[in-house]
């Protein structure tokens, strides 16, 4: 089989690796995605209990289960996977964040393998999961078709991608670069680009060309007044998330 071209973006890859140290600090560089990440893992654990048919009062629910965190960081979606009861593996293309995501879930007696590899390196090497978490990752790949066509293959038939990203609009220019960035500081000026933000209906258009099939869309809101995050069924105006199948 032919070797898949990379996707990873190296100057994206650097952005991350120089905040490795920051990943489970909830008042340092990655402090949007501590604030953001109670709201995320409520989607995520509803959608796989949904699609997989798992009581999330039992124990372990996620339990036979082999999960894929792609662009796991520091490991803050990995581990609550982990504690599910999920095999996880969580892989990264900045080597940086893997020594502080091992560390972190060696001290908190949690079994994660983590990996510094791509989906495309995944794919090749024939490893399938039944669950790949996809979490603001889309917009820091050189090439997004490629990427989530390398996602698709990693997926079991019958398998779920969470997919989440930002929109591309003025008020996600306003709210995620200038009011992020520079305003309130949560990230170093830089970490995003807006021209590589991409708009809902453009997603489902390439998680259809990649062979998924776009299943439910839906906003992650943050609530200045309160401080908060709250998931949205029709305001996927900045940050959303989908969930796609495949067949």
């Amino acid at each position: 089989m032919q070797a898949q071209q990379s996707t990873v973006d190296p100057s994206e890859i650097a952005k991350f690796e120089a905040m490795a140290a920051e990943w489970w600090d909830p008042n340092g560089k990655f402090k949007p995605l501590h604030m953001l990440n109670p709201c995320r893992l409520d989607y995520i654990t509803r959608q796989i209990a949904g699609e997989f048919e798992r009581d999330l009062t039992s124990d372990a629910p996620f339990a036979g289960l082999r999960i894929l965190d792609i662009g796991c960081g520091g490991g803050l979606l990995s581990e609550p996977m982990a504690r599910l009861g999920a095999d996880v593996v969580g892989a990264d293309a900045a080597e940086g964040n893997l020594p502080v995501a091992r560390i972190h879930a060696e001290q908190s007696g949690l079994e994660i393998d983590y990996r510094h590899t791509t989906a495309e390196a995944l794919a090749e090497a024939g490893e399938a999961f039944d669950v790949i978490l996809n979490m603001e990752v889309v917009e820091h790949v050189a090439d997004p078709l490629s990427y989530l066509t390398a996602t698709q293959q990693l997926l079991k038939s019958g398998g779920l991608q969470i997919c989440s990203t930002i929109n591309r609009n003025p008020k996600s220019y306003a709210m995620a670069i200038v009011g992020a960035e520079v305003v309130m500081r949560w990230l170093p000026r830089g970490t995003h680009e807006w021209s590589k933000f991409i708009t809902p209906d453009e997603l489902f258009d390439l998680l259809s060309q990649a062979g998924l099939t776009p299943v439910d869309r839906k906003g992650f809101v943050f609530n200045p007044l309160l401080w908060s995050w709250s998931i949205s069924d029709r305001d996927l105006s900045v940050n959303y998330v989908t969930a796609s199948t495949k067949p």
